[in-house]
């Protein structure tokens, strides 16, 4: 079977198939959604930031949630924009290997982020009295040292085995950014190697960080049926509203592309590339919306800065036209 060398060669991306000639009015909802991600984002970091009392474990984790989304949003721009806005499809092989690290680096400190928050919450309910002695500030940010060190270290090898493989002449990608699958689908060489080590990064990752979510929150119900008032039993489930929604958010389209890939051979390209279009566009664009609908200490905080800057806005414009009635 006939290859060339790697070294000199490129991938070529798709978009979603079918939809080739409305490809310039899809960049437009794209732009939207990374233009929303860094506002909702960056906003939910300075509010964090700037407010001390917010200054508590579990706005710590919604801060590195943030941190992640913005990660997550800067992997798949460099090559989805471009290839929605001005049709570019060819992206070279080194920047094709360092986005997927970057992209599944980001994926798996989403899902780590997220089980610590799990964590958090199952602290704060079962243990509300020594909360703030467990979940000291030496310890978060050890939990955020162990999930940036779990991410980057179980993905360097990744581009490092894909680099050394040989590729066919079909160079087409089945999405508008690299993928490790993907790419390793491409090459002209035995990739079983490449297969396993893939499985057990998604199971040791991805797998176990859904299994101990789902069993964090059956102790969080187990502690919360013990409670004998109904309202503090609502008032504790009521704090894993926004954490539940952002776990669904991330999960939920990942397991329907999973689901789609074994057994939905059936199922139309475009549809797949619409599902992994929502495991990493939409979380980070959302995630922001629904923390600070669900958090009364950051909503009543964006409230006030909406209103200080308006205020500001209102006190400039009665100074012009003050101004120039004086003239």
């Amino acid at each position: 079977m006939s290859h060339f060398n790697h070294t000199s060669t490129s991938f070529f991306l798709t978009g979603l198939p079918g939809l080739e000639a409305v490809h310039s009015w899809l960049s437009i909802p794209l732009w939207a959604m990374y233009v929303a991600s860094l506002a909702g984002n960056s906003l939910i970091l300075w509010v964090v930031r700037s407010e001390p009392a917010l200054h508590q474990p579990m706005y710590c984790f919604l801060s590195m949630l943030a941190v992640t989304d913005l990660g997550l949003s800067a992997s798949t721009l460099p090559t989805m924009l471009p290839l929605y806005t001005l049709g570019l499809r060819e992206v070279a092989v080194d920047l094709c290997l360092a986005q997927l690290f970057f992209i599944h680096t980001f994926s798996v400190m989403e899902s780590s982020v997220l089980l610590t928050m799990a964590f958090d919450r199952f602290v704060a309910i079962s243990k509300p009295l020594p909360y703030g002695t467990i979940l000291t500030s030496p310890r978060i940010a050890s939990l955020g040292l162990a999930v940036l060190v779990r991410s980057v270290g179980l993905h360097i090898p990744a581009p490092i085995m894909l680099k050394k493989l040989p590729y066919c002449q079909n160079r087409l990608l089945s999405h508008s950014y690299c993928l490790h699958p993907d790419v390793m689908k491409l090459a002209c060489a035995d990739t079983h190697v490449n297969s396993a080590y893939g499985l057990f990064v998604v199971l040791s990752t991805l797998g176990v960080d859904s299994v101990l979510i789902i069993l964090f929150y059956g102790l969080i119900l187990q502690t919360v049926l013990s409670i004998a008032s109904k309202a503090e039993r609502l008032k504790a489930l009521n704090t894993c509203v926004s954490h539940i929604c952002s776990v669904l958010l991330f999960y939920t389209p990942m397991i329907g592309l999973s689901m789609i890939h074994r057994f939905g051979k059936w199922a139309s390209p475009c549809s797949r590339g619409v599902l992994s279009y929502l495991h990493f566009l939409i979380p980070p664009v959302l995630n922001p919306v629904v923390y600070t609908i669900k958090t009364k200490q950051i909503r009543l905080r964006m409230l006030r800065i909406f209103w200080s800057c308006g205020a500001v806005l209102r006190d400039i414009r009665d100074h012009e036209i003050f101004g120039r009635k004086r003239k």
